[in-house]
């Protein structure tokens, strides 16, 4: 196995945390919102475990180690304390329900201020694209169906079908693209017995989460309407996934698929507000201000680490 350095492996255990406990909730917690009560979960963790190790590894035997390419425009460096220092920061965040941008948070300790400025202006980008995709879908779906009623007895099997497959869709193409956070500690090339070691830590990260009942982020999810059940479910991943496979594929920069995700809540939560009535979309900016608010929060927070990097702690650059 290839030696880490402290600061490495420190950075990694941290990012690793962070990132399953974090992000994770964007792809997987309507599903275990939704899927809680009918199944243990320990068989959602079983479920949610095969696909990360098949992201894991597909992407090893494509690529080489497990970033899928996104760290092509961030060279590697020695990782030193101060990079250590910023998942760090993201898991105390964490811990505290802050719906923190991991990609910015940690790839800022790293990346440079042009490619810094590139992730914010493809993230912002995403945030409303996804807001306003999600308000026209849902403006629509709100007039046409009613979340609120159950679902037909002879259509539920369907439904939970369709979920779990767009929800695994969702969650291999978000690893996709989040893994570089983790990644960026690493070599470049990670030999077999690496592979297995991270493999272990991640599986291990997802027990802690199921076990959580996906943490204190999940509240984010659990507070709008409807994500509980398993239409409302279905169609949130499903637009989720839509929308986060087009800025995978667009380009090889990272960005943050938290503002995505919560872009696109905040869209569905206007629009089924403006189907009630204006006195229920009032109600709605305080939540979504909120929300957007523990972003700021975030992106500050990166902002402080990068400039502090490069202009305090190694001023001639990284």
């Amino acid at each position: 196995m290839e030696a880490l350095t402290l600061w490495a492996f420190l950075g990694f255990i941290f990012a690793a945390y962070a990132v399953i406990a974090n992000d994770s909730v964007q792809t997987l917690g309507t599903w275990i919102a939704s899927n809680n009560e009918r199944f243990n979960w320990k068989i959602m963790w079983a479920a949610a475990s095969a696909v990360l190790l098949w992201a894991l590894w597909y992407g090893y035997y494509v690529y080489g180690d497990i970033s899928y390419g996104r760290l092509n425009r961030i060279p590697f460096v020695e990782v030193q304390w101060y990079h250590a220092m910023a998942p760090l920061v993201l898991l105390l965040l964490t811990r505290v329900g802050v719906p923190v941008s991991t990609s910015f948070l940690v790839l800022s300790a790293f990346a440079s201020t042009f490619v810094l400025e590139k992730m914010l202006i493809k993230s912002m980008m995403g945030y409303v694209v996804a807001a306003t995709a999600a308000y026209a879908i849902w403006y629509v779906v709100s007039r046409w169906l009613d979340e609120t009623k159950p679902v037909k007895e002879q259509h539920k099997a369907y439904w939970r079908v369709g979920q779990w497959v767009t929800t695994g869709f969702l969650w291999w193409t978000w690893l996709s693209h989040d893994m570089a956070n983790i990644a960026v500690f690493l070599p470049r090339t990670l030999t077999p017995d690496l592979m297995i070691m991270i493999s272990v830590i991640f599986v291990g990260g997802l027990w802690f989460m199921f076990r959580e009942g996906g943490g204190k982020i999940q509240k984010i999810v659990l507070e709008k309407h409807n994500t509980r059940y398993v239409r409302s479910a279905t169609i949130i991943d499903a637009v989720y996934w839509i929308i986060l496979f087009f800025f995978k594929e667009l380009n090889d920069i990272p960005m943050s698929t938290t503002w995505v995700f919560v872009g696109m809540l905040a869209g569905r939560e206007f629009a089924i507000a403006s189907f009630m009535g204006k006195k229920k979309t009032r109600s709605v900016f305080p939540l979504v201000g909120r929300d957007f608010g523990k972003m700021m929060i975030g992106l500050s927070a990166s902002l402080a680490i990068v400039l502090m990097i490069h202009y305090v702690i190694v001023p001639n650059g990284l």
